[in-house]
């Protein structure tokens, strides 16, 4: 048992490493692998501990962020919740790994059983656990997906397949077979007995190579596989204004965060007069770039429309908007030069316990933190898609996303099938401090430009922001807590990728074959035990007996 949770507790730690800042991403698939190994031959009880041990190893570094400034047990509560979803997937893999054989299924569809590392069925629900926790409950939370953690690995081009879950199953794949081979040359690894060997001979023969050669075969694979970048180019600027105050109030300074953004718009509209950056097509303001609602503030609307006549180019802001009462709407607000405002976004998916309070009263009782917040974020009911009409493209379709949106597969993807040229991602990562929460933000951005193939602008109020082309990479990249002004040509692209066009069914057909999975180990398990009774009560059996 210890030397599983050993297994476990490593795993999950390789898993953690794997994301930003630090982004080791070949530990990806060595944290999938040592979790494999840990269950393999395990109870079900025994895989759901490993499990539990393995995601609290791995979600309490990678989430420590979310209680920087509010505390330690937001952290905890979010970072256990989230293991749990891993622990009922290692207790789903300890059951797949040691269930019976099947005669009448094909070996590489249903392996005899030794218990044996099934790298296809560990992949399938590594799969399933992504998909269920980033949707339940309260709309879920797709952090520290393992597609997350290859923003830059060769395997990341693979995303435009069948998108984030299809890397996801990728990357468990590679740690499923990495551990199969591990498996078959040191079969004692989880406490097994040596003369187990002869299960696995000839581990010795050039046969017992398979695995590693599909790993390699699979990443160089990935390598050459084309990642188009090739489009018309729109001018782009995007504004990282910062902030007076860091964390929590760094929005108490009435109007300094939009005097920021303002100030470092008018630095742009000045560099662009002196020629050390082009006219931009379009201007970019992160989330909540103006931190007073400008259609009911007459000064914050005109320092706006100053700032659009400065620039000479639409522009796009971020703000927060008294409405509809009680509530307020995290928005994207669209200005066109000479005209103010012509379209705005709302954001979808508000962030529970941070943009609103779901069951107050009842949470109540575990933190007063809950009261920290006061007002609600209403949920936006439309995919958002601007029309930007530009001097050398014409017009151009943009879909803007908000921070925590970009996580989400469907909100990216709405706008891209709406005819969307141009993604923006306009997060605050003000409340975050010096973490790692950025550097996740922006790897999931070079992810999402990939699966869409599509260029990116992430832009942040103090950053990290950055211009993401279509093949996932940072141009003119932002430090921490700066003022900077982005400038770039960003190709534009109409072409769907593959995981468009297939959508959510990767995940759906996940969804069925893990159901079939369970079916078929019910249905090795009966046989197992119908022939054992069968064994005991025959003559020769009872003999033996």
């Amino acid at each position: 048992m210890w030397r599983r949770l050993l297994l476990s507790a490593a795993g999950g730690l390789c898993l953690w490493l794997s994301f930003p800042t630090l982004g080791i991403w070949p530990l990806a698939v060595v944290g999938v692998a040592l979790i494999s190994l840990a269950t393999c031959g395990a109870r079900a009880r025994v895989g759901f501990l490993c499990g539990l041990v393995g995601g609290a190893a791995c979600f309490l570094p990678v989430l420590h962020w979310t209680g920087i400034y509010v505390g330690p047990l937001p952290w905890i509560a979010l970072g256990v919740t989230e293991s749990i979803y891993v622990a009922f997937l290692g207790l789903g893999i300890a059951i797949l790994q040691s269930a019976a054989p099947l005669p009448w299924l094909p070996r590489w569809v249903w392996p005899a059983s030794g218990p044996r590392v099934r790298p296809f069925w560990v992949a399938l629900l590594w799969v399933v656990q992504e998909g269920v926790r980033s949707s339940v409950p309260f709309g879920g939370f797709p952090w520290a997906r393992l597609a997350w953690s290859q923003s830059n690995s060769p395997l990341s081009h693979l995303a435009s397949i069948a998108g984030a879950p299809g890397l996801t199953f990728v990357v468990a794949l590679l740690g499923g077979v990495l551990a199969a081979l591990v498996q078959r040359w040191a079969p004692g690894i989880v406490g097994g007995r040596r003369s187990d060997a002869a299960a696995y001979a000839p581990r010795r023969s050039l046969r017992a190579l398979w695995p590693a050669l599909a790993v390699v075969a699979v990443v160089a694979g990935s390598i050459w596989y084309p990642t188009p970048t090739s489009g018309k180019k729109l001018q782009v600027i995007g504004i990282q204004g910062n902030v007076p105050t860091i964390g929590l109030e760094f929005n108490a300074q009435r109007r300094a965060v939009l005097d920021d953004h303002a100030r470092t718009t008018a630095k742009a509209a000045e560099m662009v007069r002196r020629g050390q950056i082009p006219a931009p097509d379009l201007v970019v303001w992160p989330e909540n770039s103006s931190d007073i609602d400008p259609t009911r503030n007459p000064d914050a609307m005109t320092e706006i429309l100053h700032a659009v006549a400065e620039v000479k180019a639409p522009l796009i802001v971020g703000a927060v908007l008294d409405e509809p009462a009680p509530d307020v709407s995290n928005t994207s607000l669209l200005y066109l030069p000479g005209q103010g405002i012509v379209a705005r976004y709302v954001k979808q998916h508000p962030v529970p316990f941070a943009e609103y309070m779901p069951y107050r009263s009842f949470f109540r009782h575990f933190s007063s933190k809950v009261d920290l917040l006061t007002v609600n974020f209403t949920h936006g009911k439309k995919t958002g898609l601007f029309t930007i009409p530009t001097r050398s493209q014409g017009n151009v379709k943009v879909g803007p996303v908000i921070c925590f949106e970009v996580a989400y597969d469907g909100l990216v993807r709405a706008p891209v099938e709406k005819g969307a040229q141009l993604l923006i991602v306009q997060t605050n990562n003000a409340t975050f401090g010096r973490t790692a929460e950025s550097e996740q933000q922006l790897a999931i951005s070079r992810i999402r430009a990939i699966e869409h193939g599509r260029s990116v602008v992430h832009v942040s109020t103090v950053g990290v922001s950055g211009l993401i082309t279509p093949d996932g990479v940072v141009h003119d990249r932002s430090s921490l807590f700066t003022s900077k002004v982005l400038s770039g040509a960003m190709p534009l692209r109409s072409s769907l990728t593959l995981a468009d066009r297939l959508g959510n069914v990767p995940e759906h057909l996940a969804y069925a074959l893990a159901v079939a999975s369970f079916l078929l180990a019910a249905i090795g398990s009966r046989r197992r035990r119908t022939a054992v009774r069968a064994d005991t009560t025959s003559p020769r059996g009872r003999q033996l007996v």
